[in-house]
């Protein structure tokens, strides 16, 4: 059964980029991610990571290293 638009939960995050701009340096643009889609992905801080260019409109994330999982596993007994 299809899930109700109204409850599913967010997939898109507009957000702009922002400039720092530090004393005789030239600025510095940064994006951030939301913390929905940061924990939704399991991106946590100190990952590595690095963009990669697919066109002028699109960037791809990629993680450096893999994240452990966010939740256990449960084994299975035979019994």
């Amino acid at each position: 059964m299809p899930q109700d638009p109204s409850t599913a939960p967010e997939t898109q995050y507009p957000l702009k980029v922002q400039a720092i701009r530090s004393q005789g340096n030239r600025p510095k643009l940064y994006v951030y991610i939301p913390i929905p889609l940061a924990a939704a992905i399991g991106l946590n801080p100190g990952d590595s990571v690095q963009w990669e260019l697919l066109d002028r409109n699109e960037l791809h994330l990629i993680r450096l290293t893999p994240s452990r999982p966010s939740t256990r596993q449960r084994s299975r007994s035979k019994h």
